[in-house]
């Protein structure tokens, strides 16, 4: 069917190349491409003698000049941005000089600035119009799957959606005092920010975990979550017939957020520069580097995830509630990929956004949200490729 350029050699990138490489017919090569060639290199020799081949390349995603040779070279059909947030704009840039469809999983933020929104992606719609070439922005799980569910609960379920809380738990023990399931500095940031929400069209601003609930998650039980800031928030207030509120809630545990705190105390999750020993460093990087990286969790994480959206809405003129969710199993994940179940979640839909794109089902030029497109084709895939989703008409609510 056609070709893909997979930038990133991390946690997800290995999911989502595992799971090219189970839909060959889509996928019949693929190009993995990073800044650490052995990286792509050993995920290459993991998984080579299939039906996709698979080729590996050196590339620094900051460098547009880099990143369009490199795409001139291999000539996908489509470039899956599996890299930092803060690389985006360049892998998109790159993109439209070489007339080439863009997938990401995250939007982009600043390296330099703690704050993450659409409106620097949502700039190129016009010029990825005018190429003929379509971006999909946040085709991970949130963003990413929730927006998917979304789209689904306003076809079929539903003739106005008006309020919308999106709960992320994760239920998983690695083990260790304090340790992130994604890429720390990314988690961090995001977790140590203030708290936001919309509102009758508005953003409300809250104190970093201001706001927590408890909820009782299927298969899971009661854990305490917290309302943060997330992109899928401000897509969905725009994307979404009859919205009055939009949350989003992750969970925590007291461990982790004992350390956090601590840390934040002692300003080790800064992000401005400082000196030491005569050179300028980024405390939140160096944590970074001596925080256990997310990628060796996966053999010792036992328990489940569980992320979903629910939905107040009206159908024919009665209120109605609706819950659509995936439950993971971290031991599960890692029995088939090698990764634990964060990064499976991301992985999986990644996949198969660019299979929407590479089969034509999207195929709509600029820039687009994922809820945007007809979710049943991905919602189809999701029940295929490992995230069966499950449903509930009477869910409990979140005050």
């Amino acid at each position: 069917m056609g070709k893909a350029l997979i930038i990133g050699a991390g946690g997800v990138a290995s999911v989502c190349i595992h799971k090219c490489c189970q839909n060959p017919d889509v996928f019949e090569e693929i190009c993995i491409a990073s800044r650490t060639k052995s990286k792509c290199d050993a995920l290459k020799a993991k998984l080579d003698g299939g039906k996709t081949k698979i080729s590996t390349a050196q590339v620094n995603a900051d460098n547009v000049d880099e990143l369009i040779a490199l795409i001139n070279s291999f000539k996908p059909d489509v470039v899956v941005n599996l890299a930092l947030p803060y690389q985006d704009l360049t892998i998109m840039d790159a993109c439209l000089a070489t007339k080439t469809n863009y997938v990401d999983t995250a939007n982009y933020e600043p390296l330099d600035t703690a704050k993450f929104e659409y409106s620097w992606q949502w700039a190129y719609r016009e010029r990825f119009e005018e190429a003929g070439i379509t971006a999909l922005l946040g085709s991970g799980f949130d963003p990413g799957v929730t927006g998917v569910f979304s789209a689904y609960a306003m076809k079929h379920e539903f003739d106005e959606i008006n309020y919308i809380d999106i709960l992320d738990c994760n239920a998983g023990d690695h083990g260790y005092p304090f340790a992130t399931n994604f890429n720390p500095e990314i988690n961090i940031r995001e977790v140590s920010a203030k708290g936001s929400y919309i509102e009758d069209g508005k953003w409300v601003e809250t104190e970093p975990m201001e706001i927590k609930r408890v909820y009782n998650f299927p298969e899971i039980g009661e854990k305490d979550m917290y309302l943060l800031h997330h992109e899928e928030l401000e897509s969905l207030a725009l994307n979404i017939k009859g919205i009055k509120r939009i949350r989003f809630f992750m969970t925590f545990g007291q461990s982790y957020l004992t350390h956090l705190k601590c840390l934040e105390n002692v300003g080790m999750t800064s992000i401005e520069p400082i000196e030491f020993e005569g050179k300028q460093i980024v405390p939140l990087q160096f944590l970074k580097a001596v925080l256990p990286d997310p990628a060796s969790l996966g053999p010792r994480t036992v328990g489940k995830t569980n992320i979903g959206c629910i939905f107040i809405g009206k159908k024919d003129g009665k209120e109605k509630h609706y819950y659509l969710y995936n439950v993971c199993d971290h031991q599960e994940c890692y029995k088939e990929v090698g990764s634990q179940a964060i990064s499976y979640t991301t992985g999986v839909p990644a996949m198969i956004g660019a299979a929407m794109i590479l089969t034509g089902k999207w195929n709509t030029p600029g820039v687009h949200n994922i809820e945007e497109f007809d979710p049943d084709p991905f919602m189809d895939a999701l029940n295929k490729f490992g995230l069966p989703w499950k449903e509930s008409y009477d869910p409990e609510l979140v005050e």
